[in-house]
């Protein structure tokens, strides 16, 4: 797993209480800009978390660079509806050699480990029989349709592989870069960062997190899983660490 904050909206502590503030200013937005200090900003912006009031967060946003995830992960992050994705293809990358990802619990046991290694080894020489066996297929039929020979083959494989990714498992591995607005990261990691979360993405949403900690403090000081800031919202099906995670999202904060 590889996550990096590619770029953020820039000043987002200052954009956001300037974008608060002009609903009750009839000063101009530069003049808002101009006389905001980095302190009346952060202070603002805690004031603003503890009103409840979150639409000026969503002016400003974080995009992230996501690697070395499985497409089980990128099945679960697209639920996040409020967000943008570009996500690398299996549609028009060939997955000649496709890396995967380990569950740390198969990775731990060396007959699980085996027995899943098997099965990745079983679906690449799938995959690649269904594209050999379909390109076949359908390089002569486009070159009867006037298609040159080179034009053919480079055609052919982009049919094959379209189908033939349909053997892949979920294990394989993925990139993406997905933005999101603040307010939509702090739903997210109230969910992901969660001990009940799976833990793929749970990893990710907590190293997410910390760049963003380091990126915008003020904007992200209550952030994390529902427990701290407040009681577990897993009623019966709790970790039943609360106290733990909140002090390892503490020390993650600077708190």
């Amino acid at each position: 797993m590889n996550v990096t904050l590619i770029t953020h909206t820039p000043l987002p502590e200052k954009t956001v209480a300037a974008a608060a503030k002009l609903c009750y200013s009839d000063s101009g937005v530069d003049t808002l800009m101009e006389n905001m200090s980095d302190e009346k900003a952060e202070q603002f912006v805690d004031m603003l978390a503890g009103f409840g009031h979150e639409s000026p967060v969503e002016h400003v946003t974080f995009t992230f660079g996501i690697e070395g995830v499985s497409r089980s992960f990128l099945a679960q992050i697209t639920r996040h509806r409020i967000a943008s994705f570009s996500v690398q293809s299996q549609r028009y990358v060939k997955q000649d050699h496709f890396e995967f990802i380990t569950p740390p619990a198969i990775a731990d046991d060396p007959e699980a480990a085996a027995i899943y290694q098997n099965s990745m080894d079983n679906a690449i020489k799938a995959y690649m029989s269904l594209t050999d066996r379909l390109q076949k297929k359908y390089i002569p039929e486009l070159m009867q349709n006037g298609m040159s020979e080179k034009a053919a083959r480079s055609k052919a494989e982009k049919m094959a592989i379209e189908d033939a990714r349909f053997v892949l498992p979920n294990a394989c591995e993925t990139k993406m870069v997905m933005t999101m607005n603040v307010r939509s990261l702090r739903n997210f990691f109230r969910l992901r960062c969660c001990n009940r979360a799976q833990w793929e993405i749970r990893a990710v949403a907590t190293e997410m997190l910390r760049l963003c900690c380091e990126a915008a403090p003020a904007l992200f000081r209550t952030s994390g899983p529902s427990c701290c800031y407040g009681g577990c919202s897993e009623g019966k099906m709790s970790c039943g660490k609360a106290s733990e995670v909140r002090e390892k999202f503490r020390a993650m904060r600077g708190d």
